[in-house]
């Protein structure tokens, strides 16, 4: 990865960049634009028909598999490959719905601009829910969450990068005896309990119901007004505390502010253009609170590998055993591998990528947050919550702030609600990401070079 203290880029926003593109550089927003009443009602147009068209395209759920298909599979010891089926979508209504947002847009202007991006990402996921299981169906999965390989905008660093260099990191640690295994002691009925009494907390009236259902791709999802936990899962003692950091102070928190948002109803909902901020903002708040634990960021990691696996032809078979070395059991093997071909060819080589939205939208998100600091704009970073949103859209809706058409976030994570602590943060980690190491490395090298290897016994690693 380049180094970390070069200059922040200042270009203009630029209007078709790729869905996955890192925002090192993205310019914070000092427009004084003024919006008349004709664009008023263009956008909130706009924003309503594409809020329309998007809606119904639930893609997590048109790409489940019940659970007779991991039955059956590890019925059959893992041997036979299952045989998911779905059914695709027609893309035409969404493409006919997208045209008419599109036929109200004038190109070069900042709003106008982004919800072209809102406009070209709905359209693709469409074409890629109309092409389920088949290679097409990675190619859009791929210009919607990004692909392992693909460098990062201004950085020639690669999610895949970043998660073998966490595998790397770990298993340093581990082979020194400094990690931990994970001892997953806590059930779903326990974990549910505490988010529960969390989110009433937090949310008053507003908040998610919490449920504990049978069948889940991932150990918990949220919705706006649902958390769901799966009810077989086994958890650590730090998992509740970052599921409440990610599901609730964030995918709810961000739903409830786009519900709210009268004048932009885009942005009371998510689709896979704002996958990446939004699961980003998600880790970020993880990070920034404490909780991202390393056997999290080990399982964030192992996605993106698994992923990059399967583009190289690894099928169902040869990823669950994979998976299998670094899961607790065959069920949670089995939910890690569906994660990567749900919607893909089950014989390999094109799978779903979502899983490579995580870090990289981490990256992103933190990267923003430090240069919106640096740039005397921390007034911009509220804008974050305002609803289900890319990166990208901040300039947008700052302009729409500014006009009145974006309500300020009402519910926001606790570490936000916290300036003195986010300030510190920001001050330190800013200041910590502009010493240039080098010099130190080179210096601290030579004095570990006279250190032989300690051993480090149970009794410190316990």
């Amino acid at each position: 990865m380049g180094p970390s203290h070069r200059a922040i880029p200042t270009s203009p926003i630029r209007p078709h960049l790729r869905p996955d593109d890192d925002v090192s550089g993205l310019a914070i927003c000092n427009s004084t634009a003024m919006i008349n009443e004709s664009d008023r009602d263009r956008y909130r147009s706009a924003a309503t028909l594409l809020h329309d068209v998007a809606k119904p395209m639930r893609v997590l759920s048109a790409l489940g598999w019940p659970g007779e298909v991991r039955e059956q599979f590890l019925a059959d010891g893992g041997n036979k490959l299952p045989a998911p089926e779905y059914t695709a979508i027609d893309p035409g209504p969404v493409i006919d719905g997208v045209a008419a947002a599109r036929r109200l847009l004038h190109p070069g202007e900042v709003v106008d601009d982004w919800l072209e991006r809102e406009a070209n990402s709905i359209e693709s996921t469409a074409m890629m829910l109309s092409s389920v299981g088949t290679v097409d169906f990675h190619r859009h999965s791929g210009e919607l969450y990004g692909t392992p390989d693909r460098p990062l905008r201004f950085d020639p660093a690669t999610p895949l990068d970043l998660a073998q260099r966490v595998a790397e990191v770990l298993s340093e640690l581990k082979t020194a005896a400094l990690l931990r295994p994970a001892e997953r002691n806590k059930t779903s009925q326990e974990v549910a309990a505490h988010l529960e009494a969390a989110v009433r907390t937090h949310f008053g009236d507003a908040a998610p119901d919490v449920l504990i259902v049978d069948e889940l791709s991932a150990n918990a999802v949220a919705s706006t007004s649902r958390i769901k936990v799966r009810r077989d899962a086994k958890f650590t003692e730090k998992d509740a505390a970052q599921l409440l950091n990610h599901e609730a102070f964030i995918h709810v928190a961000t739903g409830l502010n786009g519900r709210a948002q009268s004048d932009l109803p885009l942005l009371a909902i998510g689709h896979p253009g704002t996958t990446r901020t939004q699961e980003g903002l998600a880790v970020y708040s993880e990070y920034v609170s404490g909780t991202l634990g390393l056997d999290r960021l080990r399982r964030l990691a192992d996605r993106i590998i698994g992923v990059q696996l399967v583009c190289d032809g690894a099928d169902f078979i040869e990823l669950y055993r994979w998976f299998l070395d670094r899961s607790p059991g065959p069920e949670q093997a089995f939910e890690s591998t569906r994660r990567i071909f749900r919607g893909a060819p089950i014989e390999g080589g094109a799978p779903f990528t979502k899983d490579c939205a995580y870090l990289s939208g981490f990256l992103g998100v933190s990267t923003f947050v430090r240069a919106a600091f640096v740039a005397g704009r921390v007034d911009v970073i509220g804008l974050l919550f305002a609803g289900k949103l890319d990166l990208f859209a901040i300039p947008a809706l700052a302009v729409l702030r500014d006009a009145g058409l974006c309500r300020p976030a009402r519910f926001l994570p606790p570490w936000a609600l916290d300036p003195g602590w986010v300030l510190s943060h920001l001050t330190l980690s800013t200041f910590m990401a502009g010493v240039d190491l080098t010099v130190v490395a080179t210096a601290v090298g030579d004095i570990l070079d006279q250190c032989p290897r300690v051993e480090i016994g149970d009794r410190i690693s316990g």
